[in-house]
């Protein structure tokens, strides 16, 4: 049969110009037809590649280094590993894109999503873009450890694309060897799926594999190398096109001297945005496809309101991306490369994620203002073919955008539904102050707000005070607080920088994030300093005086909200569910994610699987943790073993409740 149909093939290659690519889809159909390959099978996704055949592709089909002009993609091939292990595999994000979940059981399932074998109808290629890091043009940077699979139309008509980051060297590997490995893979695998169920756009992850190639990474780079298994994540998004993907056409930056590599190139630019908009913003093209300077800046404003969306959801859950460099901003407003990521733990609106970030240019507090920053780069990417002048005034929305969107959000997380109060930005402000001042955990705290119902209701009292104690058990000890304020820099380099200040104080700002990161300094021993005759009673009985206050000020906002409602039990029961669906109970904290990783090096991935199934649920009353532990670990089949005489020590427990505060030895984990 299947050799009737590559006669078939031959032939309509030799009579007529369709493409191959249609041929494909011809042979796959037919294959469907006889039974030989079935629905959701990995044989039979729908491959239609439509960004390479929209977008230049470079003409070099050799893999080296080098800078890549004119061209969008680099057609390159993934770099097999050795022996493939499935990890764990996201069944909702694979459905997707038509993968029945028994595909997952396939023992050739890994060697696919490795990249060891290339499915059918899959083209794989890297993306050219450039990007402004930490705040200064970078050049040329490109998919350096990522490579595009292809795109699939599913059952439903919508199109994905698919990626594999860690898949090996590109033309933009620069000085790296384009893998990732097990720790930082399970971390983009689980914040991946864990973001997308808190509800916020994000690219999805389909499988996490590793194997037995190894790589050497310093993690701290601090002189100490280990090796680290190779490991691969499957990604899915509508496209992976992001920022930086317009930068390539930028002219000599005046800071930094690097130029984009398809300089002055603005025919490019304009297939850039045809596709773009053509694709993913099609009710803008469709409106304006006849003007297209209009259907640009239309499709700028609706960038620049999902970004400040985007952002307002990060902001809502204490979520930091950690680099938000223009290279890491999708171009269609969802978030993207997870790499240096972090819940806050206790609340701090200066909280760092990055431990590379000495600066501090990407703390939680600035991640808006630092989206809008990029948002404007964006208007200078496109500069050659939209006016600035048609641009530049839109990017007043984000600040419109975000405050009415983390407004609605906010009030939902107060359960104030019923009525709007001018002061009600007052309330919020003091609630995440007292948070700050109590160093109270900032994800448990707007939990359990949702314990205390309507002043009026029969338990309000007694509720009132089981909220109270619940608060004030999430507060920071002294000793929390003096681990968390000691002393970050080396010695040395903090008494080198001591001394330049003192006697050239005028040097600071050449100094740049290194000054920025000694005035940290400063403000930790300044905060240390203060706790030093501080007494852990001292303590309580501040974090009652101020939470006391607070509650005071909720309550009797919460008397306005009571006075519009007829029926108290009814609306008890709508303020809570309207709140446990905007405050999580479970996320990715990083003491969570260690504790997958911990086991899953020492070869056992029932923890990665276990943390998987709680963040599909997170807002949810009803998971039974245990039972759950139980449950995994009786389904993951034995993984292959290994020397961990060398490794951590596991922090994994059985059975362990990931929605409590967190462990004193999670302040101690550094992700860089």
């Amino acid at each position: 049969m299947i050799k009737i149909f590559r006669t078939r093939i031959r032939h309509h290659v030799n009579t007529s110009r369709i493409s191959l690519l249609s041929i494909g889809t011809v042979f796959l159909r037919k294959l469907h037809l006889h039974g030989i390959m079935s629905s959701g099978s990995l044989e039979s996704l729908n491959f239609d590649n439509l960004v390479l055949r929209s977008l230049p592709i470079d003409s070099e089909e050799e893999n080296y280094i080098r800078q890549v002009s004119g061209a969008c993609f680099s057609k390159v091939k993934p770099t097999p590993v050795s022996n493939p292990q499935l990890v764990a595999a996201s069944l909702p994000a694979l459905s997707l894109i038509d993968i029945d979940p028994k595909q997952v059981e396939r023992a050739d399932f890994a060697e696919f999503f490795s990249g060891n074998k290339l499915l059918p109808g899959s083209e794989t290629a890297a993306h050219c873009y450039c990007g402004h890091q930490f705040g200064y043009f970078s050049g040329q940077l490109g998919d350096g450890a990522a490579m595009y699979l292809g795109e699939i139309v599913n059952k439903s008509g919508t199109r994905w694309e698919i990626q594999l980051k860690g898949s090996g060297l590109t033309p933009f590997s620069r000085s790296a060897d384009g893998r990732k490995v097990l720790r930082s893979t399970i971390r983009e695998f689980l914040c991946s799926e864990a973001i997308h169920h808190l509800g916020i756009p994000t690219t999805r992850a389909g499988s996490c594999v590793t194997s037995d190639s190894r790589v050497v990474r310093d993690i701290f780079y601090d002189g100490h190398p280990i090796q680290e298994r190779c490991s691969i994540v499957l990604r899915i998004a509508p496209t992976f096109l992001r920022f930086g993907s317009f930068e390539i056409f930028k002219a000599t930056d005046s800071e930094t001297g690097r130029t984009g590599p398809s300089v002055g190139r603005n025919d490019i630019l304009k297939q850039m945005l045809d596709y773009t908009v053509q694709t993913f913003y099609p009710e803008i093209w469709q409106a304006h496809s006849a003007d297209k300077e209009t259907a640009y800046v239309e499709f700028f404003k609706e960038l620049t309101r999902r970004t400040a969306r985007l952002v307002a959801d990060w902001q809502s859950v204490g979520w930091c991306h950690g680099v938000l460099n223009t290279d890491n901003m999708s171009i269609v407003g969802v978030t993207i490369d997870y790499g240096p990521f972090g819940f806050m733990d206790k609340y701090d609106p200066d909280f760092i994620c990055n431990a590379s970030d000495d600066g501090g240019r990407y703390t939680y507090i600035k991640q808006p203002q630092i989206c809008k920053w990029n948002i404007k780069k964006f208007a200078e990417a496109i500069q050659g073919v939209v006016p600035l002048a048609k641009t530049v005034p839109e990017t007043k929305i984000f600040d419109e955008e975000y405050s009415d969107y983390y407004t609605k959000k906010m009030r939902k997380k107060f359960g104030l539904i019923n009525t709007i109060e001018e002061q009600d930005g007052d309330l919020v402000g003091s609630f995440l102050d007292t948070l700050h001042k109590t160093g109270a955990d900032f994800t448990n705290c707007f939990r359990c707000l949702s314990c205390l119902p309507l002043p009026g209701s029969p338990d309000f009292e007694e509720r009132l005070q089981e909220v109270t104690e619940y608060l004030l058990s999430q507060c920071s000890t002294v000793e929390e607080l003096k681990k968390e304020y000691r002393p970050r820099m080396n010695p040395r380099q903090f008494q080198m920088i001591m001394m330049l200040m003192e006697s050239n104080p005028q040097l600071a700002p050449a100094l740049g994030r290194g000054f920025a990161a000694f005035s940290q300094e400063i403000e930790r021993l300044e905060k240390s300093k203060e706790l030093e005759n501080v007494t852990d009673e001292d303590k309580k009985k501040e974090n009652q005086a101020l939470w006391t206050a607070w509650l005071k000020t909720y309550v009797e906002r919460l008397k306005k909200e009571a006075d519009k409602v007829t029926d108290l039990t009814a609306a008890n029961q709508r303020r809570k569910e309207v709140m446990n669906m905007t405050n999580p109970r479970f996320i990715l904290r990083n003491y969570i994610a260690q504790n997958a990783i911990d086991a899953a090096e020492k070869g056992d991935f029932s923890e990665v699987r276990r943390v998987l199934e709680i963040l599909q649920t997170p807002y949810s009353e009803d998971l039974d943790l245990v039972s759950l532990s139980q449950a995994t670990a009786e389904t993951t089949p034995p993984a292959a073993t290994e020397d961990t005489s060398n490794s951590v020590e596991s922090r994994t427990f059985v059975g362990q409740c990931y929605d409590g505060k967190p462990p004193s030895w999670s302040t101690d984990l550094r992700v860089t």
